[in-house]
């Protein structure tokens, strides 16, 4: 009988990971916001969050002016990130704004995914949809075109979002390189190979509007949104309007933020 042991968590690392997590209030914050003002882009940033030491997924929406309009932390971290990361507050629900240029019910017509460059394993013993075949490589033929598509697990969870929501999707993925994966120690796990990137853009009825690009490279996607699109799309199918049935079928939400000391 084997024991299999996990590795034992390197503070050096996680202490140096802390210490370079961005903070809201923080001179790394306030020069991205410049750099969104004096643009006139809109930044949607994803980051590790510092408050007071305690790390978060987060997510800010800076809008053309500079000006933060949302922060929101990941409702629940995944599997390894719960080493590391803490649970949202309730206020992180609330996460669409208007910008100058609610998910779902809030009416969002751009909903930005981010993802980690979760490249597994092709050993069959972890899940497919995490692996690098499971993530770029399935491919299925349609009709006597036998035109190939390539089914992306992330990408088809976002393309899926997009047909749902009746929104543009902007699926974006982060990357891995070798000395990362030698800094972090994570040969053999889900970040174990250089790579991770398929970032598209995929338009309200689920349509890829971009071309891939290599999963070891660093681009930038771009393409024009016409909004009106989003309308199209929602005149056949709005989940949240008329293809709706709130009176049988209806989500319970609590956003209230729960605090660690209340004061009465």
């Amino acid at each position: 009988m084997s024991i299999r042991r996990s590795r034992p968590v390197d503070m050096e690392l996680t202490t140096r990971y802390i210490q370079n997590s961005l903070k809201l209030e923080s001179a790394q914050m306030l020069r991205i916001k410049e750099c969104a003002a004096k643009h006139k882009i809109v930044v949607i940033l994803g980051f590790s969050e510092n408050v007071n030491d305690s790390l978060y997924i987060s997510q800010a929406i800076i809008d053309a002016d500079g000006e933060i309009r949302v922060t929101r932390k990941k409702v629940k971290a995944t599997h390894m990130e719960r080493t590391i990361f803490g649970d949202s507050f309730g206020d992180c629900l609330d996460s669409v704004a208007d910008t100058a240029y609610h998910t779902y019910s809030q009416r969002e017509q751009i909903h930005v995914a981010a993802w980690p460059p979760l490249f597994g394993d092709e050993d069959g013993k972890g899940l497919y949809s995490l692996s690098r075949s499971g993530r770029t490589h399935s491919s299925m033929t349609l009709g006597s075109s036998k035109k190939l598509i390539k089914l992306l697990g992330t990408a088809a969870v976002a393309q899926t979002y997009a047909i749902e929501s009746q929104s543009f999707v902007l699926h974006t993925t982060a990357l891995i390189s070798q000395p990362g994966i030698d800094l972090m120690k994570s040969q053999g796990g889900l970040m174990g190979i250089p790579g991770g990137g398929c970032s598209a853009i995929f338009g309200p009825d689920g349509r890829k509007l971009t071309v891939d690009i290599p999963d070891t490279e660093e681009r930038m996607l771009y393409h024009h949104l016409d909004l009106s699109e989003v309308l199209k799309s929602r005149a056949f199918v709005d989940v949240c309007g008329h293809y709706s049935r709130p009176d049988m079928l209806w989500l319970g939400v609590d956003n209230e933020v729960k605090r660690h000391v209340i004061n009465r």
